[in-house]
């Protein structure tokens, strides 16, 4: 658990009193410093729903200690170096988050569907200045915290943890001027008993964007759990685990794109036991109150939650589950699927976090090369597997004195 300094009291992070040292701070103008360190890391306060809460300053990540609820792996070992600063943009004064999107909220009657959308294709799409879907589940799911990983928190995460999380992650932050949290739709888990005002809820933000006109209409975002992808009489339908009494339409074209364009996450789904599937989507409300997806992206993860790309990523991630050892995934948010970046960083080693990188079976030389160089410039110590050619080697050894 974190530490603050705030002005002379010292205070865990979930101490009783906190709020109030904080609206005190706030209104004094002072800033808490995380004492991971000795020296300390300097933070600042953003209101979320009403209530301070400390945050690391942008771009201070890799300056916490490895175990800190605030350290984050240097960004060029993901893909948040390409966005952060262009499509991601903080304001430690108001704790305000700017987003560039790439993808709409929004839609003409009649324009057609945009392409698929994840950063993902055999060509670049983007220039790392706006957000794809796919970079905005990921960012959304990093910030929620779900790409880390402490043996304290198995049996703890479920849709409810996800969901008030996922929500928790998108309040303060901001795209064309508009709250993402306006446009935000992420499903109740499915409770019998309140199953009447659980659906009033759905149906009262669904509805306030239905439109039958041909103009400009608004456009909901969801995240939820994929349960079935099915076909209907005149199309296809993706039903949430959590409202299998709302499916979300898909035309056919869309349907072909996404069997192609997330092959690879639908494959992993299929094969691998316990996964989830995850769908973030832009989607439309009709006056009948049919969801359609527009456009969509799909996130494959562990049973604990944890995204991710293949089975070797599994693989290691297992390794290091079954291990009881905390580690960080990276995530590629806008980047293709052939650049290189580290799997996972385990942040239990000596003296620094380590990370490691995965050589897949298809890489050529010229990626290969890449991965060495990356690892060469990186300021963590590195691990690589060639899984084309060589066993899984040992993980890397913990630092057996850590904390």
């Amino acid at each position: 658990m974190s530490t603050y300094l705030i002005g002379s009291e010292t205070l865990p992070a979930h101490s009783e009193g906190l709020q109030d040292v904080l609206i005190r701070a706030r209104a004094a103008g002072m800033r808490p410093r995380c004492l991971c360190t000795q020296s300390g890391v300097e933070m600042y306060l953003a209101k979320v729903g009403g209530r301070y809460i400390v945050k690391r300053m942008p771009g201070s990540g890799a300056e916490h200690q490895a175990g800190c609820e605030s350290y984050e792996p240097p960004p060029e070992l993901s893909g948040l170096g390409q966005v952060q600063g262009s499509a991601i943009t903080e304001d430690a004064e108001d704790g305000e988050t700017t987003l560039r999107l790439g993808f709409s909220l929004s839609k003409t009657g009649g324009k057609a569907a945009p392409d698929m959308s994840g950063g993902g294709s055999d060509s670049v799409t983007t220039d790392g200045t706006k957000l794809t879907l796919r970079a905005m589940l990921h960012y959304l799911w990093e910030e929620a915290g779900f790409n880390k990983w402490v043996p304290a928190m198995a049996g703890r995460r479920n849709w409810p943890v996800i969901r008030k999380y996922l929500l928790e992650a998108a309040a303060g932050k901001n795209a064309k001027g508009k709250g993402i949290l306006e446009s935000l739709y992420v499903p109740e888990a499915f409770s019998l008993d309140r199953k009447a005002e659980i659906t009033g809820r759905r149906m009262q933000q669904m509805m306030a964007v239905a439109s039958a006109g041909t103009g400009r209409r608004k456009l909901l975002l969801a995240v939820g759990e994929v349960k079935e992808i099915a076909q209907t009489r005149f199309g296809h339908k993706i039903i949430l685990k959590q409202v299998a009494d709302c499916p979300f339409m898909i035309n056919d074209d869309l349907h072909k794109r996404m069997l192609k364009r997330f092959e690879v996450e639908l494959g992993l789904w299929d094969a691998v036991e316990d996964s989830h599937l995850l769908v973030i989507g832009t989607f439309a409300v009709g006056r009948t109150g049919v969801a359609s997806f527009e456009e969509l992206s799909l996130m494959v993860v562990t049973e604990n939650w944890i995204p991710f790309e293949s089975t070797f990523d599994k693989m290691v991630i297992d390794a290091m589950t079954s291990a009881n050892r905390p580690f960080m995934k990276g995530l590629r948010y806008n980047l293709a699927s052939p650049v290189p970046l580290a799997s996972i960083v385990a942040t239990d080693t000596a003296p620094e976090p380590t990370a490691l990188y995965i050589i897949a079976p298809d890489t050529d030389d010229e990626q290969i090369t890449v991965v060495d160089e990356l690892a060469e410039s990186s300021s963590l110590t590195s691990w690589i597997w060639n899984a084309g050619t060589d066993p899984m080697p040992a993980l890397p050894a913990p630092n057996t004195n850590q904390t």
